[in-house]
């Protein structure tokens, strides 16, 4: 994981302004990824097992579990008049944007993030060591998602 340091290191403001942007499938970052440990997540709260929510709202690829996607409507099929409908359930990987390892970086950030995300700059400010904690618990859920793969 490779976080630059100068783009943290006085913190980043950030609070979700509910626009559902995110949630939305666009470019690289379409896929909703999902752990194990989402899917039980999800399951406890739709109060179905594991298994039936897998089957009902998951397809793999290369291994590895997503959430499925209609081809003609890019939304997450939890997000309802703008809103995550499984808020409380939602996976690590919306759990902890907008500071993902990937995004952490000038370059990336102002391009992926700044210019998308109408809810950096507002809000709490998160320090340095706050944003490191958060990235690495994506990392981490990167991690489990290829762990069965290796």
């Amino acid at each position: 994981m490779k976080i630059e340091e100068k783009l943290i290191q006085n913190g980043l403001k950030f609070q979700c302004q509910g626009s559902g942007k995110c949630c939305t499938s666009h470019g690289e970052y379409g896929f909703v990824f999902l752990t194990l440990e989402d899917r039980r997540r999800f399951a406890k709260y739709l109060n179905i097992t594991t298994r039936a929510f897998t089957h009902k709202y998951c397809e793999n690829r290369s291994g590895v579990w997503h959430l499925k996607e209609d081809p003609k409507d890019t939304d997450c099929m939890f997000l309802k008049n703008k809103q995550c409908s499984v808020y409380e359930a939602r996976p690590v990987q919306c759990r902890t944007w907008p500071f993902w390892p990937e995004v952490l970086n000038a370059k990336a950030w102002k391009k992926d993030v700044v210019t998308f995300c109408p809810g950096i700059g507002k809000g709490r400010l998160y320090s340095a060591d706050e944003i490191k904690t958060i990235a690495q618990q994506q990392k981490k859920s990167e991690d489990d998602l290829i762990k069965p793969l290796i």
